[in-house]
Order: C-alpha cells, then structure tokens, then sequence
C-alpha cells in the first residue's frame, strides 16, 4: 500500500558495561537493526520523537555495509517509478536534506545531471525520460540537442547525440550525512552497539528478545534495514515475499586533475536493470567512474575485479576521450541490497511488532530521511497503542567537520597540529577529533571516512605510518606502525 509522505517530517559509548547494563531492567521501545544511512536515518526520526531507540550494527562502525559504496549524488527522482514509495520517499527525503543540510555543516554542490544519449536507440528514449519526468513532478527536465549539449560539456566525445538535462541533482558527502544523523539521534537519547551481528530472535507475544553473539536485548518493536541481508534477517519474523539479489557495482576514483573534464553529471540512458556507468564530480574534488551492475548469488564479496576494472577505463574513455590523461587513484565496489521488484520493500507485520525496510537500492542516500519519515508514519498506524511519539525535540544540530573540496580545513584555519596528510590536508587535531567524538571512529574505515586520512593519491603510502601511531590501541584492527613492518 502506498503513502505520500508527510510534509513534517544520553551520550552513549560503544561496548561500555555503563551502556551495556544502563536500561537492562526495561526494554526498547525500538530496536533499529542494520547501521547503513537508511537505519541511521530512521534511528534519528524515532529518536526526535521521544522513542527509547537502539542500532545494532554487525560491522565496527556505521556504513560497514552497501551505504559506504555508492555514487553520492543527491537525485530529484525523475526516474523513479511513478506512484512508487521509491520516489515518494526520495522526494520528501531530498527536500529534508536541502533544509538541514546547512544547519548540519553538510556540503552540497548543484552541478545539475545530463542523461545522455550515444545511439538513435538511446535517442528515441529521451523524450520518454522527460515524460517521466513530469508525470514525477520534475517539471524542469528537459531535451537539449547535441548543440547545446556540446556547449555545456566540450569534453564529451563527439558520439553525444542529444540529452536530457535535470538541473537540480546534487552531488554530496555520502558518510558525513549518516554519521549526522547518528549523533543527533545520540543526543536525542539513542544508543547504539558496533560489532553487534543480529543472529536470531524470539517473539513471546509482547516482546521481542533479539540475540547477538553478546547479549540478548529486548525491544517492543523491531525494525530490520539490514540491507544485503535483509530478507535473512526478514525471517527470524516471517517468510520474506521478495529475495534479496545482491548487484556488485564497481568504481573508479580518477586523480582531481580530471574533474575540469565535466562540468553535470554524466548519465546514460538507464536499461531495465541498470541505471548504467556514471560519471561525476566527488564533493572531495575527485572524478568518479562507475558503478558496473554484476548480478552475484554472495553477500560479501565486493571485491574489485581487474578485467571488470579495464572496461570500465574504456567505458570512460569512450565517454570523455581525455580521461586517459588523468591517473586513477582508487578503485572501490559495493554491494546493493536489489530484489525481484523495481520498488523498495517497505512492510510492518502487525501481529509480530515488526517493520521490514528492505530493497533499498541505490537512491538510498538520497531517501533515507524520506525513508525513516515514511517508517514512522507506518509506524504510527500500524502500532499507534504500543510505540508512543512524543511532539519532536528541539534538536541538538551537529556540525560535522567540512571535507569539501575548496571548503575551509583544519590545516588552513590552524587547529595547532601538524599536517599529517598533506594529499587531503588531514590533521593530527583532524585525527584526535574523530577518535574522541560522539560517535568514535574504532577502525581504520571509519577514520578515513570521517577525516579523509589515507585517501589521497599516494593511498596513505607517506602518512600510514604517523596515522598507526596516533591510532595505536584505538583501532580494531590496529593499523600496521612502521615499526611493526
């Protein structure tokens, strides 16, 4: 059934025997399972409500799992299927992000997207996508031809026949968002557990008794986001009607040097399976290539594949014929969570205190706020006598540290600490600061998400050393020190 979202959308240490034991005489409320952006997301919205909320994540720190691999582009919804909860949560969750985003230090760039078009096949599509378009409510989409089109990206190669340009896609930072909305959710009185894998429960009619290789917790109300293991997870409640189908997408990260290639993002014309190879801008001033959509029967591989990798490089070239030029400086693959069906899985289990958020493809970045105020409402009805909202908070706002390309950084205002990354200008004040925060980074992931340590074009060859100094005994697993070499 489908909803149209509505227009109003303690401190806690990780793993203490103080958080552990805090509140073991009385259970959640909610119970939050899976700590990607879409259970971040929804952590917060219950917790702004006045909901006693628990995340439980498997992996070390937020975004272990599909969310800390995607494209980072901020979509209008254009595309999505009509009158699905796909572009209703999407839309509502891009107008949200656009009004906290400021208040949360969230850095954003409106480049504007072009779907282009490289065949008369594809060309014969794009009066399609822009009926689409409107019939979604993007009324400012529209054809250009391959004059226009070839005035607004010089770079493109001379095959670029026309395109549909939608002026209002962002680009933004994937991993500050979510790790936000944790520490806002925190503040709200939210907790949450890393290395926390859901490995079974119960239901006794009132209660749900969750088991973890630690400790078993009990909750009123379940709701599983756990992304790639979604349906696994679905039937500790019930026999899940759709299958997760795991899609491996595979990126490149070429040198900032290319970024001056484009001005939008690339897009192709999307198939039925796949939106396609996409080239854009990062919010870190680097150019990203890709994903590749490889159908897999596994859950964890995400491993990059060298074959795969080379026809992506040609696949880019044929696009931009200058991008051989430029030095590829990363490579990357993620896993998302697609089933049988176009749309997202979205479903509470009246009779069992259970809410599943399951198929959330790759426009989850863009929906998850959307997403959790979506969940709440269904929450709401569904289990309006058993989880109680109260009128929301007054928030606390976190001001996330910056990592925009060309924003200000420690290093130039000065925080009194030596550069220790000079390929991303991170820190050692920038370090210290994401391993003693409100949520802490405790792996070598999450630091480099939260500082960018590491991730420049020498991949922490000059500074891997310093950074397992400072992070010695705080990392699980501990970064290698030279010493240790």
């Amino acid at each position: 059934m489908k909803r149209a979202i509505g227009q109003n959308c303690g401190h806690s240490m990780l793993d203490t025997p103080t958080n552990a034991q805090s509140r073991s005489d009385l259970p959640w409320d909610v119970i939050v399972i899976g700590g990607g952006v879409v259970g971040c997301a929804i952590t917060r919205r219950f917790a702004l409500a006045g909901v006693r909320t628990l995340l439980l994540e498997k992996g070390s720190d937020i975004l272990s799992g599909a969310s800390k691999a995607n494209s980072a582009i901020m979509h209008t919804g254009f595309d999505a299927p009509p009158d699905s909860i796909e572009l209703a949560c999407m839309k509502a969750g891009y107008n949200e992000y656009l009004d906290i985003s400021g208040k949360m230090n969230l850095p954003t760039m409106k480049c504007g997207a072009l779907v282009v078009a490289w065949d008369e096949a594809q060309l014969a599509e794009l009066d399609g996508i822009v009926e689409k378009a409107h019939q979604n409510g993007i009324n400012d989409v529209s054809l250009i031809d391959r004059q226009t089109l070839r005035s607004k990206e010089p770079g493109l190669s001379n095959g670029a026949l026309a395109a549909v340009e939608v002026p209002r896609e962002f680009v933004v930072d994937p991993w500050s968002a979510p790790l936000a909305y944790l520490t806002q959710a925190v503040r709200a009185g939210a907790e949450y557990r890393f290395n926390a894998e859901v490995t079974g429960g119960t239901f006794d009619g009132t209660n749900w008794h969750l088991s973890t290789d630690r400790e078993v917790l009990t909750c009123k109300l379940v709701i599983n986001c756990t992304g790639t293991k979604g349906d696994y997870i679905e039937r500790i409640c019930h026999e899940p009607e759709f299958e997760i189908r795991p899609r491996k997408g595979q990126f490149l990260v070429y040198d900032k040097s290319a970024a001056s290639l484009i001005n939008a993002i690339i897009l192709p014309v999307p198939s039925p399976t796949t939106k396609g190879v996409v080239l854009t801008k990062t919010i870190f001033g680097n150019l990203l290539l890709g994903p590749t959509a490889e159908e897999q029967p596994g859950r964890e591989n995400a491993r990059v594949d060298h074959d795969v990798l080379q026809q992506l490089i040609e696949t880019g070239a044929r696009i931009l014929p200058d991008l051989p030029t430029h030095e590829v400086t990363a490579t990357y693959a993620g896993l998302r969570p697609a089933t049988q069906f176009k749309d997202y899985q979205i479903s509470a289990n009246g009779d069992k205190n259970w809410i599943g958020v399951n198929g959330i493809r790759s426009t989850g970045l863009t929906a998850s706020l959307g997403i959790a105020t979506y969940v709440e409402q269904l929450c709401a009805e569904t289990f309006g006598d058993l989880i109680r909202f109260e009128p929301p908070k007054t928030p606390f706002w976190p001001k996330m540290p910056s990592l925009a390309q060309g924003a200000e950084r420690a290093y130039q205002t000065g925080d009194g600490t030596e550069i220790v990354c000079h390929c991303e200008g991170v820190t050692r004040g920038d370090i210290e600061r994401a391993l003693s925060s409100e949520i802490p980074a405790q792996s070598l992931g999450g630091l480099r998400r939260r500082t960018r340590v590491m991730m420049g074009r020498c991949n922490g060859f000059y500074c891997s050393a310093r950074v397992a100094e400072l992070t010695k005994g705080k990392l699980t697993p501990p970064l290698a020190s030279e010493g240790d070499l």
